[in-house]
């Protein structure tokens, strides 16, 4: 979502900084606000990185990422110098989650810094492109035969680069990056090329023939590297494993007192349950203990080629006339009609088989140019038992309500967002649903519980392998033969979480942020603490923060500067 912009102060500290070594700034500007609430503060920082990336399009440049990291250390020191003994609760809870995103800023950057080495073995020629930006932005004058040189001598490298594709030694891990960089150095050099032509005639004179001769070999490029990358459904799937302590790095920022090991248990006891009730099910439709007889017969419970968006509508307003009817949380009228439905392509169901959600759910479902196979797994695959958790987990309950809630409260608060809300939220209330009733057959529990089942997987899979104990073929063995999923979503759903675009935690945080939610549900709701509707408004309003600050802020719990005690929110010894 667009964060708030406020020019007029940020753009001189900014400029400023660019021009001068850093100082320390007015100690009135970081001082506590007069409110004692620190959102001014955050978006004054929101501010300066807007206008940073905008002046660093390429983020992962060797300027673009000093800039930012002696940015983010000026930031820990002002942060670090407003007195919290001056600050309101919600001010202290902030300054708390500033600094723990801070910090974590900090370390992803010598992550990202230390993997543009492989990255660059693929995009050599990135630097130079960055660079002739770089220099139009400080207003550099070109030396326009200079220029013309340097644009052939590029086009030479992107042909040789193009040609290394194909070859044994491609570092496939960091393929998905170099794909990103690669369409950002084409838009930056058309961009930087607009801005000097026609308006410096010796500048067009020179350079607009080797710039076009550039930008083609740079569209082959590109071009190749996608199809490389993610063309074919039937390339290899790869990813870049994180490692333990990247894992435990990222748990600490999201203050999660669990090792990856013991996540991996919790995910296993989870999914024991949701085996249990499976055959439950399958009993209860006459297939005994064969839970995965019972899923076939619902996969094969289809709607017609068509048919998929009246049952999407169907679906979410029967999850939304669940929830009033029930008084669990607040639904505003807008947040009911504003949200809208599009259709997946084809090339974007290689990776998201199912659907997508926010404001607009995206439906996946065939289309008449699939082969016959890719047609029925979709169909297969999101059959409308499976539709009715995914629509009121995309829609109302889930992400659109957050999203409807979060551009209205403490919207400045989602600059420290987390999978483990966002996700964590969603699967929450596919587990508060069951639990208050709202699959009503063994066809409709079954499709709940295939989600969760996969969700309890999906802690498994992500794990291991960013811990160098699995495979991606072996991750995607696992879908199939634990969750029953079809082998074309089950790669689909491994490609999506292993290729990068995703963080390491990304896919456990689902079960992991709903277990949390559940926890804290208990502490609060079943306690008699809070109503239903009072406990799910209130942590709408508090926005998009990890959920054990979002517990201390509830319950109304101190911020030591230690940072917050350990809450074992989930009880693996039972």
């Amino acid at each position: 979502m667009p964060r708030p912009f406020l020019p007029a102060i940020a753009l001189p500290i900014l400029l400023t900084a660019m021009r001068t070594p850093a100082a320390p700034m007015s100690n009135s500007l970081f001082s506590a606000p007069a409110d004692n609430d620190l959102q001014s503060v955050v978006q004054l920082f929101q501010a300066d990185e807007s206008d940073l990336s905008r002046l660093y399009p390429i983020s992962t440049s060797d300027r673009a990422m000093a800039r930012r990291r002696e940015w983010l250390k000026s930031w820990q020191s002002r942060v670090g110098q407003i007195r919290a003994e001056e600050l309101s609760p919600a001010g202290v809870a902030d300054q708390f989650l500033f600094k723990n995103y801070l910090a974590k800023e900090l370390r992803e950057l010598e992550i990202t810094q230390a993997r543009q080495e492989k990255i660059r073995l693929i995009v050599s020629f990135a630097p130079r492109i960055a660079g002739l930006d770089e220099a139009r932005r400080q207003m550099e004058i070109p030396d326009a035969p200079k220029v013309a040189q340097s644009l052939t001598d590029l086009s030479v490298e992107v042909i040789a680069a193009t040609k290394k594709l194909d070859e044994p030694t491609f570092p496939a891990t960091e393929g998905y990056a170099a794909l990103g960089l690669s369409r950002q150095l084409r838009d930056v050099l058309s961009h930087w090329f607009t801005y000097y032509n026609g308006y410096d005639p010796l500048f067009t004179w020179w350079v607009e023939a080797p710039y076009r001769e550039l930008s083609k070999n740079l569209d082959a490029f590109v071009t190749a590297l996608e199809k490389k990358v993610n063309g074919d459904a039937k390339a290899p799937i790869v990813g870049q494993a994180a490692g333990r302590d990247a894992l435990l790095a990222d748990l600490a920022y999201e203050q999660i007192p669990y090792s990856p090991e013991e996540l991996i248990a919790i995910g296993e006891k989870e999914y024991a349950w949701c085996e249990a009730e499976m055959k439950r099910a399958a009993k209860e439709l006459g297939f005994g203990d064969d839970w995965k007889k019972a899923l076939e017969h619902v996969k094969q419970q289809y709607v017609e080629p068509g048919q998929q968006p009246a049952l999407i509508k169907k679906l979410a307003l029967e999850a939304i006339e669940f929830v009033e009817k029930r008084d669990l949380v607040t639904v505003p009228p807008e947040a009911k009609s504003s949200w809208g439905m599009e259709m997946m392509s084809p090339e974007r169901q290689l990776v998201n088989p199912f659907f997508l959600g926010g404001d607009t759910i995206i439906v996946s479902y065939p289309t008449n140019g699939m082969t016959q196979e890719q047609k029925m797994m979709s169909m297969r695959g999101n059959n409308p038992y499976f539709s009715r958790a995914t629509v009121q987990h995309e829609l109302i309950p889930g992400h659109h309500l957050q999203g409807y809630m979060e551009a209205r409260y403490r919207p400045y608060r989602q600059q420290f967002s987390t999978p483990f809300w966002t996700e964590g939220w969603a699967l929450y209330w596919e587990m508060l649903l069951w639990d208050l009733g709202f699959p009503n057959t063994p066809e409709e529990r079954i499709g709940m519980l295939f989600w969760r089942m996969h969700r309890c997987m999906r802690i498994e899979f992500s794990l291991k392998f960013h811990l160098g104990q699995m495979t991606p073929a072996q991750c995607v063995d696992l879908l199939v033969d634990r969750v029953g999923h079809e082998r074309a979503t089950a790669e689909g759903e491994v490609r999506r979480s292993l290729n990068g675009s995703y963080p390491p935690l990304y896919q456990a945080a689902y079960m992991i942020g709903g277990l949390q939610f559940r926890a804290l549900h208990r502490e609060l709701v079943d306690s008699g603490k809070m109503t239903n509707r009072q406990f799910h408004d209130a942590i709408l309003r508090e926005n998009n923060i990890p959920v054990a600050a979002l517990r201390a802020i509830l319950e109304k719990q101190p911020f030591p500067a230690t940072g917050l005690p350990a809450w074992r929110f989930y009880d693996t010894a039972k």
